[in-house]
């Protein structure tokens, strides 16, 4: 079968619809996954006191606020009007602006500090946001993005994905065909250098994902993410206990007194604005 050609408008509408369904259970679902990434990329762009930081697909604002924290002047931009209540309400000091992240609605060199914690590879185009980024921030500039790395790394994705490889479809969902994202750290790296940033760097960070059990894992995934849950949505009944008892029976080696602390990873990619 061939594949189906790129298309940025179906990519972006699809994003979009997951992130407004997304938007009013993420933090009950997913933030937790996502979470113990932010400390590490405000670090990576060097925020302190008086900072003007932007937080690219802030999603519910948890990033915003934590560079707030720091002192920053925050400043947070999504596409998604949903998650954009979600954070204009539980940070009302911070300004959010909904706009895209492929064509930034600031001036040239207006920030200090871009970020985006798991927000590059949803756009349509990641080296589109990160030719933004690198036109908001002023010379001198730094900005970071985390990405999931790779299952091999990141172990509560290679459970998913083993499990519906071996009972399910990975296929099934059929969504539409990703405009490029990232698969390595090289890859980030070398996204970075092609639209410009210098010193580009990357690294690994690790956490864990605490659930009781592997079908609550299941249910984060399905109700707080995009192309995730609908690959999981889109699996039949009878294989989706099957893949389920698998994520079970292979995270058992994590379990402890407060259920499983499945081990998560990240890439910290980052550069400067020469």
């Amino acid at each position: 079968m061939a594949t189906a050609p790129f298309d940025p408008e179906a990519v972006r509408a699809f994003e979009h619809a997951s992130w407004q369904r997304a938007a009013s259970v993420y933090k009950a679902t997913f933030a937790s996954a996502t979470r113990p990434f932010i400390e590490s990329l405000l670090d990576a762009v060097h925020v302190a006191r008086g900072t003007r930081l932007l937080d690219i697909a802030c999603g519910p604002g948890f990033l915003t606020s934590a560079g707030r924290a720091r002192g920053a002047v925050a400043r947070g931009l999504d596409f998604s009007p949903a998650m954009l209540a979600v954070a204009s309400k539980r940070e009302r000091a911070v300004r959010f602006d909904e706009g895209d992240a492929e064509a930034l609605p600031y001036a040239d060199g207006e920030f200090d500090a871009a970020v985006s914690n798991f927000g590059i590879h949803h756009v349509p185009r990641p080296l589109f946001a990160l030719r933004e980024a690198h036109r908001v921030l002023r010379a001198g500039g730094r900005v970071a993005f985390s990405f999931w790395a790779e299952p091999g790394e990141n172990v509560a994705w290679k459970l998913v994905f083993d499990a519906v490889a071996r009972h399910g479809d990975r296929a099934a969902a059929r969504t539409p065909v990703p405009g490029g994202g990232f698969g390595t750290a090289a890859q980030c790296a070398d996204a970075l250098r092609e639209v410009g940033f210098a010193d580009s760097t990357t690294r690994l960070v690790y956490a864990t994902w605490q659930h009781r059990d592997a079908q609550a894992l299941v249910t984060a995934l399905r109700a707080g993410t995009a192309r995730m849950a609908a690959m999981l949505n889109a699996q039949r009944p009878d294989p989706m206990i099957a893949i389920i008892a698998d994520i079970a029976e292979n995270a058992e080696r994590y379990r402890g007194a407060d259920g499983i602390a499945v081990p998560i990873a990240a890439v910290i990619a980052a550069g400067a604005r020469t």
